[in-house]
C-alpha cells in the first residue's frame, strides 16, 4: 500500500494529466464524489444541505502554489465572496486555506498579508479561517505566519492551523500552538514525506495521532479532529469519556464524500461534526491525493468508470 499511496502522489504532481483530466467531462465526472462542484454556489447549496444535517463545513477553493501575485490576490478574493456570501446565508461555515495559494511559494510578505486581510474579514463576519498545512518544507513558514497573525489585536479567534501526525516534530508544534492559544486541526497527513521528518510505517502514525489528540483534548482550546479511522475515532471517544471531556469541546472533522455513514453515525450520537467541502475547477491535485490516501477510494474510481 505504501507504494500504491506514492504511485497516486506522483500522479498528483502530473500536468499533462492534470490538464486533460480538469477539462475532460469524465474527469469532473469522478471527481463530483470528492469535489462538491465548480462554482460558489455550489459549494454554499451542499454547505446548506450538510448545515440541515447537522454538520458544520469548511470551505475550501481549490488550487495551490499560484505563481504570480495576480493569481494570489484572485485567490484571496475568491476567500472573500466565500466569506461574505456565508454571513448573508447564515451557514454554519468557515473557511479553508492553503498559504501557497496566495503565494507563499513565492513572497511570504504578500501570503501574510493576504492570510491576515481574510483573517480581519472573518473575524468581522464572526467567522474563522484554518490554514492549511502543506509539505514539510513549508511547515515552518506556515506556522510562523499563523502565529504573528493570531497574535493580532482581534485576531486570536480568527485563525487557526493544521497539524499532521506523521512529522516527528509536530508534538513540539503543538505544544507552541496551545502556549498561544491558536486552534489545531489534527490531520495524519496527506503528502508523500521522507524518512528523515516522518513516520514511515502507519502504525507509527496513528500512535502519534492518538497522543497528539490527547494533548489537544486536554487543552481549554476548542480543536478539530480530522480522520476516517474507525480506532482513532474510538481512541478519541475513550479518553474524552475517561477524562470527562465535554463533546462541545472539540469536533470531528471529514472530507466530503468519504465515510458519509460515519459522519451521520457521528451527528446522532451527538458528536460536533465538521466537513471539509472542496470546490473549484483545480480539484485534479486534490483528488489524486484522497486516492492515495484510502484504498476504498481507488475502489469506487474502479467502479465509476465502468458506469461509462
Amino acid at each position: 500500500m505504501p507504494l500504491l499511496r506514492s504511485v497516486f502522489i506522483a500522479l498528483s504532481r502530473n500536468r499533462l494529466l492534470r490538464r486533460f483530466s480538469e477539462r475532460s467531462r469524465i474527469g469532473v465526472r469522478l471527481s463530483s464524489r470528492f469535489v462538491a462542484g465548480m462554482e460558489i454556489d455550489d459549494a454554499l447549496r451542499v454547505a446548506e444541505a450538510l448545515n440541515k444535517q447537522g454538520m458544520a463545513v469548511t470551505i475550501d477553493s481549490l488550487g495551490e502554489s499560484v505563481s504570480s501575485e495576480a493569481d494570489a490576490v484572485a485567490a484571496a478574493m475568491i476567500y472573500h465572496r466565500l466569506l461574505d456570501a456565508i454571513a448573508a446565508r447564515k451557514l454554519n461555515a468557515n473557511i479553508s486555506v492553503k498559504l501557497t495559494q496566495v503565494g507563499l511559494s513565492f513572497s511570504s510578505e504578500l501570503a501574510e498579508d493576504l492570510a491576515e486581510n481574510l483573517a480581519r474579514h472573518a473575524n468581522a463576519k464572526s467567522s474563522f479561517v484554518r490554514i492549511d498545512m502543506e509539505d514539510s518544507s513549508l511547515t515552518q513558514s506556515t506556522l510562523d505566519i499563523v502565529r504573528r497573525i493570531h497574535a493580532k489585536p482581534l485576531l486570536r479567534d480568527a485563525i487557526g492551523v493544521v497539524i499532521q501526525a506523521y512529522l516527528y516534530r509536530s508534538q513540539a508544534d503543538i505544544e507552541q500552538l496551545l502556549s498561544e492559544g491558536i486552534r489545531v486541526r489534527l490531520c495524519k497527513g496527506a503528502y508523500n514525506e521522507p524518512a528523515e521528518v516522518a513516520f514511515p510505517h502507519k502504525a507509527d502514525v496513528d500512535a502519534n495521532y492518538v497522543r497528539l489528540a490527547a494533548v489537544l483534548l486536554s487543552s481549554e482550546t476548542y480543536h478539530g479532529l480530522a480522520t476516517h479511522d474507525e480506532d482513532m475515532i474510538a481512541a478519541v471517544k475513550t479518553y474524552a469519556n475517561q477524562h470527562s471531556i465535554d463533546l462541545s469541546r472539540f469536533e470531528f472533522q471529514m472530507l466530503y464524500g468519504v465515510r458519509r455513514d460515519l459522519q451521520r453515525t457521528l451527528v446522532r450520537e451527538g458528536y460536533n461534526v465538521r466537513v471539509y467541502l472542496p470546490f473549484g475547477s483545480d480539484w485534479y491535485p486534490y483528488f489524486m491525493r484522497r486516492l492515495a490516501e484510502r484504498p476504498a477510494n481507488i475502489l469506487f474510481l474502479m467502479k465509476t468508470l465502468l458506469r461509462f
